[in-house]
């Protein structure tokens, strides 16, 4: 009943233009808050961060007037941004930790209501899979091997494993596209990155 009656205030917060006006407002009022106070202590941190990343960058091309206004907007709000997403991340990790307590001493009488509302959420991601299990390979043989082992271990590897593999490909991908634009197109690319790389690490 709240996922319906909040619905059409989830499809305003995840519009961008929304949630690109809330992080400006917020600027806005981290700007206006006196420098003693605690949002004058977060505003002055974000913006040394800010014009530190601003001055790497310089260091790197050449930044003038325009190009540092643009910088210094653009880096202010993807903190922010990220701050912000942060937050509701662990608002979220929150209300779901609160939400399994409540479900699994029934407080309030929930457990049922929330148990169906996750079998549902379940059986939606089991169709797909269930669909394609061959009809001579038994269902719990086949949940088994691929979804629920035995052991109650998640079949899939260790965040730390997934965290290493996801940063390796992601550098390979970016070193790919770092040399291409290099042989390909007019920017030096591999030339900014070592500048960068220099300037960081003196």
């Amino acid at each position: 009943m709240i996922r319906h009656l909040t619905a059409p205030m989830r499809s305003i917060v995840r519009f961008p233009l929304f949630q690109l006006a809330v992080v400006v407002a917020a600027i806005l009022w981290l700007q206006a808050a006196d420098d003693t106070s605690a949002r004058g202590t977060i505003f002055n941190g974000l913006d040394r961060l800010v014009s530190a990343t601003v001055n790497l960058f310089a260091a790197v091309f050449n930044v003038k007037s325009f190009t540092k206004s643009w910088l210094t907007s653009g880096f202010w709000i993807a903190y922010v941004y990220l701050a912000g997403l942060l937050i509701l991340s662990l608002v979220r990790a929150a209300i779901i930790f609160v939400l399994d307590v409540a479900a699994r001493h029934n407080a309030f009488w929930l457990r049922n209501a929330i148990a169906r509302e996750r079998g549902i959420a379940a059986y939606r991601a089991w169709v797909p899979f269930e669909r394609i299990r061959p009809a001579d390979i038994p269902q719990p043989v086949w949940e088994e091997t691929f979804a629920w082992p035995a052991n109650n271990q998640p079949p899939y590897l260790p965040l730390a494993q997934r965290a290493v593999r996801g940063t390796i490909g992601y550098v390979v991908v970016f070193a790919a596209a770092a040399i291409l634009l290099q042989a390909l197109t007019p920017f030096p690319v591999l030339s900014w990155l070592g500048a960068l790389v220099k300037t960081v690490f003196g």
